[in-house]
């Protein structure tokens, strides 16, 4: 196989892969609206006849929701299995949008130009990266270079309820694929290709404490009544030291130091932590003050408080003593962290600062454990230096602050990790109006799985 002739075959059929990635643009996929569900079936059936196409055995399944989009291909060589997602948010608010969400154009901007579109980025532009690589490589060998399951969904954007489900009535078929390609990611900054490694978890709690058994008059039983927003205060001070370490006990069990080579490529990435901080009207650094702001946003734990509310909040004025007080914390957690344990241990702790005369009582929102991606397998280093060859910069191994689920469900169901890859750019505006996807990032996108697929099936 030359490596250089399917790289060639993706630039020369380039105009033709926009213009199939246009197509698909103008489905109005929007999986959260049920007036849009024959939308998200056209979609479907859209994908489906394009795998067709490229001699890939593909279906829809059906869900009780949006279908899926399975299809498989023998071959030699690691069992590769991709993932992406084909339906999009909702526009609103319209008005905010310069064009039509579903008129795609190529538009030129200062930085050049851009496929303007819902899910241009998020996520049919990434997803059909992939499947342009596929083309072009079964266009120059005949064949694809390896076994290959695809797996598209239709319900990422509204919380994958079909998803679990579907891979636990499935396992068999999707069972002992070697890695998981996930394409809903993006680039460090716009030079720089990086491939995601670790995805905090996340913990959800919801409290309410209660001291009297009414809303009191503050000038009759201030002072003498127990105030339950005091005792709520008091809880939230005590959940961090003055160092912005977290003091639940055992948080920690489970936090893992990232390793020198780690390290070292994140400090060779040159993150503005002043330019990040002062993007948001912000200059100090909050959490743990011995640790840089990427290890602050992948690889380390936080607790923050996400909502507060007690008593009077109107317009005006009330002096009233409140009988009950509420907040709601979220815990983002890394490496073995086991989130429900940590909810007992917090919740433990809550109750031993009650006061008496003071209850408390508990909601969880969701408990998923961090998902850590096995970078010792060699895949991974094969794959960081295949991106490298096509971006101006090496390509990293990085982490990411929020949570992508997805990777998760792939380990916890099917026992595989997941390669987290993706092109796209912090102003691509995903989920808000005017979204976009880079005509470099796609283009260049289709370009690096060619290379990383070379790269894994050597």
């Amino acid at each position: 196989m030359s490596l250089d002739a399917v790289l060639a075959r993706i630039d020369d059929d380039l105009p033709a892969a926009l213009e199939r990635l246009m197509e698909l643009l103008r489905i109005q996929s929007i999986s959260t609206d049920p007036a849009y569900k024959s939308a998200c079936d056209t979609a479907a059936d859209w994908l489906v006849a394009d795998l067709l196409s490229l001699g890939i055995a593909a279906e829809k399944r059906a869900t009780p929701g949006h279908p899926m989009v399975v299809g498989h291909v023998d071959g030699d060589g690691p069992h590769l299995m991709f993932y992406g997602h084909y339906d999009v948010q909702p526009v609103d608010p319209l008005n905010l949008w310069n064009k039509d969400p579903f008129d795609p154009q190529v538009e030129e901007t200062p930085k050049g130009k851009v496929i303007r579109g819902r899910g241009a980025c998020d996520d049919k532009g990434q997803l059909m990266t992939f499947i342009e690589a596929c083309r072009a490589w079964k266009a120059v060998n005949g064949t694809l270079p390896c076994k290959l399951t695809f797996f598209l969904e239709g319900e990422e954007e509204s919380g994958s309820p079909s998803l679990v489900p579907f891979l636990n009535a499935n396992t068999e078929e999707f069972s002992a694929p070697d890695l998981a390609l996930i394409c809903d990611t993006g680039l460090f900054d716009d030079n720089t290709p990086a491939i995601t490694t670790m995805l905090r978890g996340l913990l959800g709690e919801e409290l309410t404490i209660t001291g009297p058994d009414k809303d009191l008059h503050s000038g009759m039983y201030g002072g003498i009544a127990m105030n339950p927003i005091r005792v709520l205060s008091k809880i939230i001070a005590s959940l961090h030291d003055e160092t912005g370490r977290i003091t639940v006990p055992g948080f920690y069990d489970g936090v893992p130091e990232i390793s020198d080579e780690i390290r070292a490529q994140w400090e060779q990435l040159g993150f503005d932590e002043s330019g990040f901080l002062g993007g948001v009207g912000l200059s100090e650094k909050a959490g743990e003050q011995d640790r840089s702001g990427l290890e602050m946003i992948w690889s380390r734990p936080t607790c923050e408080v996400n909502g507060i509310w007690g008593g009077y909040t109107g317009d005006g004025f009330k002096t009233v003593l409140p009988s009950k007080a509420h907040a709601k914390i979220s815990f983002r957690l890394v490496g073995t962290q086991d989130p429900l344990e940590i909810r007992e241990s917090f919740r433990a702790m809550v109750r031993d600062m009650l006061p008496p005369d003071c209850s408390v009582e508990f909601k969880g929102h969701g408990a998923s454990p961090a998902s850590v991606m096995a970078t010792s397998d060699p895949a991974f280093e094969k794959a960081r230096l295949a991106l490298s060859d096509e971006w101006p910069n090496p390509a990293a191994f990085i982490g990411s602050g929020g949570s992508i689920p997805i990777a998760g469900y792939f380990k916890s169901i099917l026992g595989v990790d997941s390669m987290l890859i993706g092109f796209g750019r912090d102003d691509d505006q995903i989920h808000s109006p005017n979204e976009k996807y880079d005509l470099e990032s796609f283009h260049k996108g289709a370009r690096s799985w060619v290379r990383v697929l070379d790269a894994l099936t050597r």
